[in-house]
């Protein structure tokens, strides 16, 4: 973030370099800000913020009655992941990646709404800003619902290349899942502000290669094209999970150009306006998603004949397990579904740190400092996990046992003390989605 707000200004002294008409200058930002209304847009990103930790909150609770879907996936692409990141391993370009992958993204997220309002073009910031707050809305049913390890939890022979590694796993393990596969936003929300600045220009009749923003548009496809590459080489989605995101991109973007010049001209009355014009849309598209979302509780993903995470070798897999209560325990419940015996282990995430480098984890070192149990293939390992402070970060790592060969499965189930409430509003808070797709429906084709 300190990167990303040092970068701001130079680089859109760089983008505006042919207009500087169009900069705001530092004395004339505060009175830009205020009489163009952009207190919304900071608002929005705190709101977001908060937003996205209470919708994490809901993940791992609800998994133990929704199950996952991984080898659904997995079933349609087998190993392909594997050979990519086979064919180009290097650890100068997994570095590379890897601070890409982390910078890129927050980037892409800050700096367009922060350009347009330094460039005197509040639609613009108002589309960039509702991109990134519409897109996740978008996402959340799939996240809460349709649970999809990344790919170096499943596919044996990939490494966690950006996540297994000492000076970012204890970042990782706090803010990221590691289930939310489906849908990639790192290629949908770009993609979708691309989509953005195609209708904006169509809309206005101006030629996109001459385009006072054409520096910026550019330098957004460059990072779809890395994030295309990076997100499969370093162990994180599937090629499935780009299609998804492809999906919502559309949706968003049809959405967030439709509705911006009726919040821009009449506020929240102006939506709801328009929300009550598309009543019929949005009540069947809410039907549909409210069918779906409950079809998934008790039901195929948490078929327990279902692996959840895969591995041979030296490969080491990682569960993230949430604090939820203080007084009331998580109920952990592994089973070696597979012909491999299973070491696995209970331990802090400080632990684990320094015994990670670049997508290995040196298992046997962490042994000493957790709770470790070697399952016979066909046997139950059953303990519960009392955390003593809300800051504590537990992680339960796997690892095919050393003398044996062949590929082992294992499922897990997480039983939280407070899985029934959340699922009441882990549904309340999917339907936005389905809000927004059946009111992007009947209006504002982008052509």
């Amino acid at each position: 973030m300190g990167l990303l707000l040092a970068l701001t200004l130079p680089l859109h002294l760089i983008w505006t370099r042919k207009n500087p008409d169009y900069r705001v200058t530092p004395s004339e930002l505060i009175s830009e800000i205020k009489s163009r209304g952009y207190v919304w847009h900071i608002s929005l990103y705190l709101a977001m913020f908060l937003f996205k930790a209470f919708t994490d909150y809901h993940n791992e609770p609800l998994k133990a009655m929704v199950g996952g879907f991984t080898h659904v996936v997995y079933s349609i692409e087998a190993d392909l992941v594997f050979h990519i990141q086979e064919r180009f391993r290097n650890g100068l370009v997994s570095e590379i990646l890897s601070l890409h992958y982390l910078f890129a993204y927050l980037f892409i997220i800050w700096y367009p709404p922060m350009h347009y309002i330094l460039s005197k073009d509040p639609d613009l910031a108002d589309l960039a800003a509702m991109n990134y707050f519409v897109i996740y809305l978008l996402a959340v049913p799939f996240y809460l619902f349709f649970n999809v390890e990344v790919t170096s939890s499943f596919i044996p022979g990939v490494d966690a290349l950006m996540y297994h590694d000492g000076w970012n796993i204890e970042f990782f393990t706090s803010n990221d899942p590691l289930d939310n596969g489906i849908p990639s936003l790192h290629v949908g929300l770009p993609i979708s502000l691309l989509m953005i600045h195609r209708a904006y220009t169509r809309q206005r009749g101006i030629d996109i290669s001459e385009w006072r923003h054409r520096g910026l548009d550019v330098f957004i496809m460059s990072n779809v094209a890395i994030y295309l590459f990076s997100i499969l080489y370093l162990g994180i989605h599937w090629v499935s999970d780009v299609i998804p995101g492809l999906i919502l991109a559309v949706i968003c973007s049809r959405f967030c150009i439709y509705i911006q010049p009726i919040l821009r001209g009449g506020g929240m009355r102006g939506a709801l306006k328009v929300m009550r014009q598309n009543t019929r849309p949005i009540l069947v598209s809410i039907t549909v998603g409210a069918i779906l979302l409950m079809g998934t509780v008790e039901g195929p993903g948490t078929n327990p004949a279902n692996p959840d995470f895969r591995m041979e070798g030296d490969d080491v897999r990682l569960e993230i397990l949430e604090v939820h209560s203080l007084d009331q325990p998580v109920i952990i419940t592994v089973e070696n579904l597979g012909q491999v015996s299973v070491q696995a282990l209970l331990a802090d995430i400080e632990n684990v740190e320094p015994h990670a480098d670049r997508g290995i984890i040196d298992f046997d070192s962490v042994i000493p400092m957790g709770a470790y149990s070697m399952l016979r293939p066909g046997s139950t390992w059953t303990l519960e996990y009392t955390p003593e402070s809300i800051t504590e970060n537990k992680v339960i790592l796997f690892k095919a046992a050393t003398t044996e060969s062949g590929v082992a499965e294992v499922s897990l189930l997480n039983e939280y003390p407070d899985s029934d409430r959340l699922l009441f509003s882990g549904f309340l808070i999917s339907m936005f989605s389905f809000v927004i797709a059946g009111a992007s429906i009947k209006r504002y084709p982008i052509k």
